[in-house]
């Protein structure tokens, strides 16, 4: 069994997965149940500043997305940070520290966007024993509306000197956390480097109305009558994570940045992606809240399942699939491929048919008897037919060997790479005219 022992900023944990900032975390009894169902580190659920307790609503907090068989897809929440005293969150972290030593916790933290509130605050957290803070730059509602979370976040001025204040007063690792509602996670990556950041987290959740009451007309969550956005999370969202920690992992300015990757991590697969893509760990919040505490157990044992299966090792894995994230304009125009539908597998659903004929390329055909065939002069190889096949395997993409008859374009297939920076058609592939 492959070692999964995580060493992120030098805080050790027995595996990468770590519960996020958020109700798994919120109490020294969650967080002892989770350590003993397996998860190597937690963020602990944010802290706010000394004084009255936040309030949070009495009704319903979460809105959800279902798939076709109920499974859940994606939960939006409304709920605003711990609304318990700091003082009785700081006296159980320190207790759970004590007691799992071996374990990582980090502490969230979110306060008035002013350095004396910051420097109140972190000498308190110190003292816990904790191994490190994340600041919530994140949290899309409640309270971005007083100036914190994702106010902060989308500004990367405020990103890099409320980092800058946290290095000055805090002596362990600062990972930030950003908010996915902006147009380029580069800015705020870059903003906090640039505030000396050890880390960045990603993503928080994206701000959201998930559904509507269609009798009462509120949105979901219904508050006695009226509903607000929230922040969006779980598997649904995992795309948009994926994307942001890429483009952190390739940023010349960013590349070597320490990330932790948050999105819809649900199973070992969610993890190794995330892993390959550049983070160095991941959080999971989601699918802690759907399938329970011990969902992590399939997650350790399937992640050392593949790198046994790979020969590979949990560092190995880290950032691997990097080098392969690239802009549009460089994808290879000369690779071409065609579908290809495996007649013995294909329960003649005709699902591709109806997708090519409709929406797509028309390059799909059904006899009388509904055998469904490609034609190779019409496919475009865009790949839809296999993305709806509900059979896996039973629809294939071939690639043409370099010399071998295209019969859509009537050419044959160049064996030399191109791409549209300098293909014919590309205006900026030519001198301008004098």
């Amino acid at each position: 069994m492959t070692d999964l022992t995580s060493d992120f900023l030098g805080i050790k944990s027995p595996n990468p997965f770590w519960l996020a900032s958020a109700p798994p975390t919120d109490k020294e009894y969650n967080v002892r149940r989770a350590f003993e169902a397996g998860w190597g580190g937690v963020v602990w659920k944010t802290l706010g500043e000394e004084g009255p307790p936040v309030v949070n609503v009495n009704g319903p907090r979460y809105g959800v997305i279902y798939g076709a068989d109920r499974r859940v897809l994606g939960i939006n929440n409304i709920e605003l940070i711990t609304d318990r005293p700091l003082q009785t969150n700081l006296e159980e972290i320190a207790a759970v520290k004590a007691d799992y030593p071996d374990r990582a916790v980090i502490v969230s933290i979110m306060v008035p966007c002013e350095e004396a509130a910051w420097k109140a605050i972190l000498p308190r957290v110190a003292e816990t024993g904790a191994d490190g803070i994340e600041l919530n730059f994140g949290c899309p509602h409640g309270m971005s509306e007083r100036g914190m979370g994702s106010a902060v976040g989308q500004v990367p001025e405020y990103i890099e000197m409320v980092t800058r204040w946290c290095k000055e007063h805090y002596d362990k690792p600062v990972i930030v956390k950003l908010t996915p509602n902006i147009t380029d996670i580069r800015y705020p990556a870059r903003a906090a480097h640039n505030g000396g950041a050890d880390a960045v987290s990603l993503i928080n959740t994206v701000s959201s109305i998930t559904s509507v009451n269609l009798d009462n007309f509120s949105p979901e969550p219904s508050i006695d009558g009226k509903g607000s956005h929230g922040g969006y999370c779980g598997a649904a969202v995992k795309p948009i994570a994926l994307n942001m920690v890429a483009e952190i992992a390739r940023d010349p300015e960013t590349a070597g940045l320490p990330i932790s990757g948050i999105g819809g991590v649900t199973t070992w697969r969610d993890a190794a992606e995330f892993l390959a893509l550049g983070a160095g760990n991941v959080q999971v919040c989601t699918a802690a809240m759907t399938y329970g505490f011990k969902v992590v157990q399939e997650m350790i044992s399937g992640l050392s399942d593949y790198l046994d299966d790979k020969g590979m090792t949990l560092p190995e894995l880290i950032g691997r699939s990097v080098p392969n994230v690239t802009d549009w304009q460089y994808l290879n125009l000369n690779y071409v491929t065609k579908a290809r539908i495996d007649q013995e597998d294909c329960i003649k659903c005709g699902r591709c048919y109806a997708a090519c004929e409709d929406t797509s390329h028309q390059a799909i055909t059904m006899s009388a008897d509904r055998v469904f065939e490609v034609q190779d002069d019409e496919c475009v190889a865009c790949n839809l037919c296999v993305n709806v096949c509900p059979v896996e395997g039973c629809i294939t993409m071939e690639e043409l060997a370099p010399g071998a008859m295209d019969q859509r374009t009537g050419k044959p297939v160049e064996p030399d790479y191109a791409n549209w920076t300098t293909h014919p058609n590309n205006p900026a592939s030519r001198p301008a005219a004098e």
